[in-house]
């Protein structure tokens, strides 16, 4: 589970909102789960490309952006 939900918020289309609907986490939730199993290199990364990321909000992104469907969703 913890191994999707990285994957998940790694995504730059998967918005926060995807994640709280799955799995009920919040985007703190996730941001602590980043924190601590990612390197801390790998998690400053993440942290500055999803800050300025609209996608990652679902309220902040386009109709156009549409959504995204991993292929190990289901």
């Amino acid at each position: 589970m913890i191994d999707r939900i990285i994957e998940m918020a790694w995504e730059d289309r998967t918005p926060f909102d995807a994640i709280q609907d799955q799995f009920g986490l919040f985007e703190k939730d996730v941001i602590k789960i980043m924190r601590s199993n990612l390197k801390r290199s790998s998690f400053n990364l993440w942290r500055k490309r999803v800050t300025s990321r609209k996608t990652k909000h679902r309220k902040n992104r386009s109709y156009g952006v549409g959504r995204f469907k991993s292929k190990d969703q289901k």
